[in-house]
């Protein structure tokens, strides 16, 4: 009878999944970017939901409502972005305490080994100021990100 059951169980779990029931709370296997995890109950993604769907929904949370960040480990570099372009507009609207909190993310975001960079030279500058206090690091990152901005702009002009 136990057998039986748990056969049953196996089955549901696998039609629920096939059926899109499941949340989906990463790439799927052999993806890229499969090591990305995120807190399902953030992002409510159906588990059959296309890959480049996926990441295109989880960065609409992201720029929608940025402190979601929080719930993804090893974020895609395109995720990473979604979150830089918050923070450049909060410091530009001259909110920075809000851009701090979010920096901060981005910052605690680097310190697994896994997470690929979104901007040349990132990790090098978040891991610079490696013990540092809070404060600190997210200064630094304003002007990595305003130096990065700046050279971005140089370089579109020519």
């Amino acid at each position: 009878m136990a057998a039986m059951s748990s056969a049953i169980l196996d089955w549901l779990k696998k039609l629920s999944h096939a059926l899109g029931f499941d949340t989906a709370d990463s790439f799927p296997p052999g993806h890229q970017y499969a090591r990305t995890r995120w807190a399902g109950a953030y992002f409510d993604i159906p588990s059959d939901t296309k890959a480049d769907d996926i990441e295109r929904r989880i960065c609409e949370a992201i720029a929608n409502t940025p402190l979601v960040f929080a719930h993804i480990e090893n974020p895609t570099p395109r995720m990473q972005r979604v979150l830089v372009d918050v923070i450049e507009r909060r410091l530009r609207q001259n909110h920075e305490r809000e851009a701090a909190q979010l920096a901060a993310l981005l910052i605690r975001a680097y310190g697994s080994p896994h997470i690929s960079e979104a901007v040349p030279g990132m990790r090098r500058a978040i891991e610079a100021t490696e013990g540092y206090e809070a404060p600190a690091r997210v200064r630094a990152l304003f002007a990595f990100l305003t130096d990065a901005q700046n050279d971005n702009v140089i370089e579109m002009r020519s």
